[in-house]
C-alpha cells in the first residue's frame, strides 16, 4: 500500500531540465528559472524538492527560500486572505 505522501511525490510533474539534474545528481545553474532556489541538497529546484520530500513544512520552505518560517507564514496568511476574499465575492455574485 502506498501512503498519501508517497502518492503525492509520484504525482509531481517535473520539467525536462529538472529530470536531467535529478538523474545526473547535479545542481541546476539556471538562476533565471522560476523554479530555481539556492538549495543544493534539492538540486537548486523547487520541483525536485517537492518530488523528493512531498509537502513541506513552513520551516522547510523557509530554509529553502532563505527566509524565516515566520515570514513564510506571513506570506501564507496574506495569500489565504486574498483567496477567501475572492471566493466570497464570487459566491455573492452567484
Amino acid at each position: 500500500m502506498i501512503l498519501d505522501d508517497e502518492k503525492e511525490k509520484e504525482e509531481i510533474e517535473i520539467r525536462e531540465c529538472s529530470k536531467i539534474c535529478l538523474d545526473n545528481d547535479i545542481e541546476c545553474d539556471c538562476t533565471e528559472c522560476t523554479h530555481w532556489i539556492k538549495f543544493g541538497e534539492d538540486n537548486n529546484c523547487d520541483l525536485i524538492s517537492i518530488k523528493k520530500h512531498g509537502p513541506l513544512t513552513l520551516r522547510q520552505v523557509g530554509e529553502r527560500m532563505g527566509v524565516s518560517y515566520v515570514r513564510i507564514k506571513q506570506i501564507e496568511d496574506v495569500a489565504i486572505k486574498k483567496i477567501r476574499k475572492t471566493t466570497t465575492l464570487e459566491d455573492m455574485q452567484d
